[in-house]
């Protein structure tokens, strides 16, 4: 199998690790074995362990099948990029910017 080292920004790494730790401490809340998730998640012990410490090597698959574990929690996956405030910014300076080059055009 091929190892990949994937190569990301220092601030995603503690991003990466807030949320492996968050996963860890809901696996602590509900009293679940670390044995017991990775096996409902369909991973290995260590995989899991590299989950709760946000490696970003990690496939984003072993991610949602350990929240999945957890109790359904997947869906948080939703809640990724959801309010693009920057995307929403540049889509309303296109649009401000089209209006106004056609009021420009019409003599406006």
């Amino acid at each position: 199998m091929n190892s990949k080292n994937t190569i990301v920004m220092p601030e995603t790494q503690r991003i990466l690790e807030q949320m492996g730790e968050q996963i860890k401490l809901a696996r602590y809340r509900r009293k679940l074995s670390a044995e017991l998730v990775s096996e409902r998640a369909g991973i290995s012990r260590s995989t899991l362990w590299n989950v709760e410490r946000g490696a970003s090597s990690v496939a984003i698959g072993s991610y949602a099948a350990v929240l999945h574990a957890l109790g359904n929690m997947e869906s948080d996956f939703l809640l990724v990029a959801k309010d693009d405030v920057f995307g929403r910014k540049l889509q309303d300076l296109d649009l401000i910017n089209k209006r106004g080059t056609r009021g420009e055009k019409n003599g406006k």
